[in-house]
C-alpha cells in the first residue's frame, strides 16, 4: 500500500496585507486543510517551514499554529522544520510538548543521531530534516572578505551537499525516503511575498538531491511547483495568497502517494478559504468601473492620471478594500524656456509642476498662499 503523506509549507501566520489582520483568513484556510487530511486519510503530514511571519509571533499566532498542528496530529504524525521566518530557538524550546502531541518539530539543523533522521517503521517512512541554513552560518566572515559572491555561493552548495549526503546515506530501497526542508532550488518561481535577502543570493541546483528519495518536500518558495529531478521534487507553496506578486497563483496543498523504491505520485489539492488579492489598472474612470467586481479581495490599483490631490481618497471611497494606491503618472510636458531662477516662485512652482504631469490649481493656490504666509 502507498502511503500518503500531506505536503504543506509557508503559513506565515501573523502576516497582515498593508496593516489588515489576516488570522481569521489562516484559521480557515488552516481547518481547510486539516480537513483534506481528514477525508484523505494521510498517514504522515509535513510542515516544509515557514509557520509564522515573525521570529517573534504574537500570542494570537501561536495559538493558531499550535492549535492547527495539534488538530492535524489527530489525523496521523506531524513534522515540521523551521523556515527563515520562524524562530528556530523557539521551535526547538516547544519541541517536547509538542512531541507529546505527535508533533515532530526541528528548529535547527541536527545530525541524524541527534534527531535530523526520523523514522516512522509503522508506515514505513523514513524523513531527513533540514531547517532553513543561513549563509551566515556556513560562509564565515573570513571567506567573506577572502572570496567574490560566486565563491561563496560555491561553498554554500557545497556545505549543503554534505549536509543532504550526510542525511540521507542510511537511507535504503525498502523504505519510502523523504527529505524536508527550507531552501531555494535554481531555476524555481518566487511567488513575490518571500524575503528576497534569502532567495537566489544562496541556492543549490535539485541534483544535489540524490536519486533514491521518494520525495522531497520543499519550502520557501509561495509559488506551488515542480523541480526537474528523477525524483518527486516539490514546493507546497503558501496556502494564502500572501503578496501582490502572487495574484495570478491558484494556492493548495500536495497529496503525495508513495511506495518504497518508487517516485511519488503527487496531486495539488486547491484551497479556496481566504481572500484573493487583486491588481487592477487604468485610469480614474476606469478603475472605478470596477469597482463591484472586486468586493471580495484585497486589491491593489494602479492609477494611471495626472497627479492630483485626493486622488487616492476618491479611489478608497470607491472601493473599501483598496490596500495599495499607486501613481503612474502620464508622461510629462517639458518645456524649453527660460532658467527657473529668472522665473517668479509661483511660475517655477508652476513649471515644476507640469514637468511632473500635475495638473491641480488647488496646489498651486496653496502654494501661493504658504508663500504669502511666509513674506509676512
Amino acid at each position: 500500500m502507498a502511503v500518503k503523506i500531506l505536503h504543506t509549507s509557508d503559513w506565515h501566520v501573523g502576516r497582515r496585507i498593508r496593516g489588515r489582520d489576516r488570522s481569521e483568513e489562516h484559521r480557515a484556510v488552516l481547518a481547510e486543510l486539516i480537513e483534506i487530511a481528514v477525508s484523505n486519510q494521510v498517514d504522515l503530514t509535513v510542515v516544509a517551514g515557514d509557520l509564522f511571519d515573525a521570529s517573534s509571533p504574537t500570542a494570537l499566532s501561536e495559538e493558531i499554529v499550535w492549535r492547527a498542528l495539534l488538530d492535524l496530529a489527530e489525523v496521523s504524525p506531524v513534522v515540521v522544520v523551521a523556515g527563515n521566518h520562524d524562530g528556530a530557538a523557539r521551535l526547538d524550546a516547544v519541541a517536547p510538548l509538542l512531541e507529546m502531541g505527535r508533533v515532530t518539530v526541528v528548529g535547527t539543523p541536527r545530525s541524524p543521531e541527534s534527531g535530523g533522521t526520523v523514522e516512522f517503521g509503522e508506515i514505513g517512512v523514513k524523513l531527513a530534516l533540514l531547517p532553513f541554513v543561513s549563509q551566515r552560518g556556513i560562509v564565515k566572515a573570513e571567506h567573506i572578505m577572502s572570496s567574490d559572491p560566486d565563491q561563496h555561493a560555491g561553498l554554500f552548495e557545497d556545505r549543503l551537499r554534505r549536509i543532504v549526503e550526510k542525511l540521507t546515506r542510511d537511507m535504503t530501497a525498502g523504505t519510502v525516503n523523504v527529505f524536508v526542508s527550507h531552501l531555494t532550488v535554481y531555476g524555481a518561481l518566487a511567488g513575490g511575498g518571500e524575503r528576497q535577502a534569502h532567495i537566489f543570493g544562496y541556492a543549490i541546483p535539485s541534483s544535489l538531491f540524490p536519486g533514491h528519495l521518494s520525495y522531497v518536500a520543499l519550502g520557501h518558495l509561495h509559488r506551488q511547483q515542480k523541480m526537474p529531478h528523477s525524483s518527486a521534487v516539490w514546493y507546497s507553496g503558501s496556502p494564502l495568497q500572501l503578496d501582490f506578486g502572487e495574484v495570478a497563483d491558484q494556492k493548495g496543498v500536495l497529496l503525495v502517494e508513495a511506495s518504497p523504491g518508487l517516485p511519488a505520485k503527487v496531486t495539488a489539492v486547491p484551497l479556496s478559504a481566504g481572500r484573493r488579492l487583486r491588481t487592477i489598472r487604468g485610469t480614474l474612470d476606469e478603475v472605478l468601473a470596477l469597482a463591484d467586481d472586486v468586493t471580495d479581495a484585497y486589491v491593489k490599483v494602479e492609477l494611471v492620471e495626472k497627479a492630483r490631490i485626493g486622488l487616492a481618497d476618491q479611489v478608497r471611497d470607491a472601493i473599501p478594500d483598496v490596500v495599495e494606491v499607486v501613481l503612474e503618472a502620464t508622461d510629462p510636458v517639458r518645456r524649453e524656456s527660460e532658467p527657473r531662477q529668472k522665473l517668479k516662485p509661483t511660475e517655477a512652482f508652476h513649471r515644476y509642476l507640469t514637468e511632473k504631469g500635475v495638473e491641480d490649481s488647488r496646489l498651486e493656490s496653496l502654494f501661493a498662499a504658504l508663500l504669502d504666509e511666509a513674506a509676512k
